[in-house]
């Protein structure tokens, strides 16, 4: 059995979605074990009509305490006894093997930072987002923990999700990108440029600068950014699909044969909304930081709460922490600038 903390509390559906979510995890999985984190009343109640071959599959944990949306970092490291924070603990205390929440990212990050610590060799923990293109994933790191970055910060960003990439989406070689303005090796700001000759050096399969609009394309199985502008990337792409959708809506209610359209081609519209619904990724791992950790969308259903229960599972499973401290340990252009090379 691998044993995944889950803070049943955290995303706005929560618990009730949670608990869904749950179920559906443990039913795909038959080597799962769940830590179920909250309110110990509410949730016996909840899981109150789970089949007793579940139920041997979960222990609910007490935790008084909710983090909301609103609350600031500072206010999640002080509640203590929150379901954040006693679902990360489980983690820290070996009993859980990874932790999943969908609840405010940057207190989970805090929380997270702060009783589990990093990786050694990691100066930025950072949170990795996967994004459809025309023919699979795309995983845009970082997705927000860090607003200002150095060009180091952008190579262990590529490291980490290079060795994400490879061990749990299944890419053999990763193709590795930096966001940028332009795709010729001179466009970009002082940090595009100075990280594009730090990745160029590295032993990673680097292609160069990747363009907004090639995201989408396939372009590259990594794109790297600092955490502004790949949180604005991800917002406007979490919007995108809604605007489309409502588009479609006012166009379909306009004429017979607009309606009749629709039907003629819902299942392609279908896949579509699969292809780009988050719920199909589950959650964002935060990569970094010494412990499995999933950060799911706030608005996650029970289908994304079971993907992210999933992919945690996959995080642990695949050893992904201790790989990504091998790749820093052996990376020769992060060694020259801590001066570590000797000559």
């Amino acid at each position: 059995m691998i044993q995944v903390a889950v803070d049943a509390y955290g995303g706005d559906f929560a618990p009730d979605e949670v608990i869904k979510g749950v179920r559906y995890a443990l039913k795909e999985k038959q080597g799962l074990f769940v830590y179920l984190v909250g309110k110990q009343d509410e949730l016996e109640k909840l899981i109150g009509d789970f089949s007793d071959d579940l139920k041997e599959r979960v222990e609910i944990v007490n935790a008084d305490e909710i983090v909301r949306m609103s609350d600031k970092p500072s206010q999640a490291l002080r509640m203590k006894n929150s379901s954040m924070s006693v679902g990360i603990k489980l983690v820290k205390e070996g009993k859980a093997r990874a932790f999943m929440t969908a609840g405010n990212s940057g207190a989970a990050m805090a929380v997270a930072m702060f009783n589990l610590g990093r990786i050694k060799g990691v100066s930025r923990p950072a949170i990795a987002t996967l994004l459809p293109t025309l023919d699979g994933q795309v995983m845009l790191i970082d997705a927000g923990a860090n607003v200002d970055c150095k060009p180091q910060h952008l190579v262990e960003f590529a490291i980490m999700g290079a060795v994400y990439v490879k061990y749990v989406v299944g890419v053999k070689n990763p193709k590795i990108g930096v966001l940028s303005n332009g795709s010729e090796p001179g466009k970009g700001n002082q940090l595009t440029l100075a990280a594009y000759d730090l990745l160029y050096k590295s032993r990673l399969n680097f292609i160069g600068n990747v363009e907004g609009d090639e995201i989408y394309k396939g372009k590259a199985d990594v794109v790297v950014s600092d955490g502004f502008v790949g949180n604005v990337v991800l917002k406007v792409s979490e919007s995108v699909p809604h605007v489309i959708a409502e588009f479609l809506r006012e166009e379909i209610r306009k004429s017979f044969l607009s309606k009749l359209g629709f039907l003629l081609a819902k299942s392609a519209f279908k896949a579509l909304k699969k292809k780009t619904d988050y719920a199909e990724f589950g959650g964002a791992p935060l990569l970094g930081v010494n412990g499995a950790c999933v950060i799911s969308h706030g608005r996650s259903n029970a289908i994304a709460i079971k993907n992210a229960i999933l992919k945690a599972l996959r995080f642990s499973e695949e050893k992904v922490n201790d790989k990504i401290e091998s790749a820093l340990k052996s990376c020769l252009v992060l060694k020259e600038l801590k001066g570590v090379v000797r000559s």
